[in-house]
């Protein structure tokens, strides 16, 4: 078929080198005579003939940078045929496809993505495949293994595992997801750079808000000044549903329904974050709808601010999560103490189980960040060079209808912590004098 259309790219092409390394370090973590299949993800239904947008299994994504359905990434590093080592399926196109759907990677195209050589059509997949399991001895296959995730849709991974399984009863089975965990946690300067792309593109985003925001706009209009700015950067749109809670809204953490007007004296707490090539951005402000905070609640953003530069701070090479939100509980005791919210005595007489800051800061302080938003990572390994987290502490007082949370992403380097949204206008004073001028 002659190539009149692009290939479908949003986003600038990524260096293949960032999937073939990762190919490599991922390959040398298996045992001997090894096979490893990773699917992508489904296109979603909705109703009728409807689908969702389609989001590329970021496993698949960070080992072949293929952002297209019906793609399969196959891995034997001992493959007798050295073409074998590395093989890509992507979907076989037609005239048909090309005019409903649109343009699908060439073969061409494909190689030149991942840096994988050797590329068949999907459909051609189980027969290689069956070809390929008369090699191996050990299997390797992809699940979900994230510790939030709640799964009640069966992926295509889930299915492709009960399949194999049925029909290759004989082999060793292993899990790919401790494998992945342990690499995805440590960027790369590639990454890094996705990172910072996407951290940008949020940052334009924030400065809009800011001269957008007064007393009367809805929540449901700053969520589309944000989708704006995001799409207008080359971002897909936002890397999770944006959270726009004004007034007591702000107390529910997973607020989305963004419908209530923004009132004159509230404060509204923003929590969004672009996506670029796949990789997240999650930034979190709280501004005043009227561009001056009350005394109230600056003491209170003062509070939260203190705790973010204090926390900040501890995300260093060698620390972990448990002493990490041990040490910023401990911060923000003091600071509910300072606001009146708790008392010192009771402090000091708490069950260390059930600590009574909980109460007003009831979330984790920190996450990974990098293909999804709550990236995937070890919480008993300590931080090392090129983790990326989020700093994110909050107070929430339902009784005064008032919260305040504030969020940066940090990158864990030899030489300390790189706030990679620095830039991003921080301080009261700032956020006034920007809302304001």
């Amino acid at each position: 078929m002659p190539k009149i259309y692009d290939a479908p790219m949003k986003y600038e092409r990524i260096n293949a080198d960032l999937f073939v390394q990762n190919r490599k370090q991922y390959c040398s973590r298996l045992k001997p005579c090894s096979l490893a299949v990773f699917q992508s993800n489904d296109i979603m239904p909705t109703n009728a003939d409807g689908t969702m947008a389609f989001r590329q299994s970021s496993d698949l994504f960070y080992l072949s940078g293929v952002d297209q359905e019906e793609s399969i990434l196959l891995l034997f590093p001992d493959a007798k045929d050295v073409k074998h080592h590395e093989i890509l399926f992507v979907r076989e196109t037609n005239d048909h496809i090309l005019t409903w759907e649109g343009y699908k990677l060439t073969k061409d195209e494909a190689r030149e993505v991942s840096g994988i050589k050797t590329i068949y059509w999907t459909s051609e997949f189980k027969q290689v495949f069956n070809a390929l399991m008369a090699e191996a001895e050990n299997v390797y296959l992809n699940t979900n293994e994230h510790l939030r995730a709640v799964i009640e849709v069966e992926t295509r991974d889930a299915r492709f595992l009960k399949w194999c399984r049925e029909t290759y009863p004989l082999h060793q089975y292993h899990r790919s997801a401790p494998i992945m965990h342990h690499l995805r946690a440590v960027k790369s300067d590639i990454e890094i750079e996705l990172i910072k792309k996407a951290c940008r593109i949020t940052e334009k985003a924030f400065l809009r808000l800011l001269k957008f925001i007064k007393p009367g706009v809805m929540e449901y209009e700053i969520e589309a000044e944000i989708v704006h700015e995001f799409i207008r950067n080359r971002s897909r749109g936002p890397a999770y549903g944006s959270i726009i809670a004004s007034g007591a809204n702000a107390c529910i953490l997973h607020y989305v329904d963004n419908f209530r007007e923004c009132k004159d004296g509230d404060v509204v707490l923003m929590d969004f974050g672009a996506e670029y090539a796949n990789y997240a951005a999650d930034l979190t402000r709280t501004v005043p709808v009227n561009g001056k905070f009350t005394p109230r609640q600056r003491e209170v953003y003062n509070s939260v601010l203190h705790v973010l530069k204090t926390a900040r701070n501890m995300l260093v090479p060698g620390n972990t999560l448990d002493q990490y939100h041990s040490f910023v509980g401990t911060v923000m005791e003091n600071e509910l103490i300072k606001l009146g919210l708790l008392n010192e005595s009771d402090v000091k007489n708490q069950d260390p189980d059930k600590p009574l800051y909980k109460k007003y800061f009831m979330h984790g302080t920190s996450h990974h960040l990098g293909l999804d938003v709550h990236d995937v990572g070890n919480k008993y390994r300590p931080f090392e060079p090129g983790m990326v987290f989020t700093c994110e502490p909050g107070i929430y007082i339902r009784e005064e209808g008032l919260g305040i949370r504030l969020e940066n992403d940090i990158l864990v380097t030899h030489s300390g912590p790189v706030d990679l949204m620095q830039n991003i206008p921080l301080e009261p004073e700032e956020i006034e004098r920007l809302m304001q001028s």
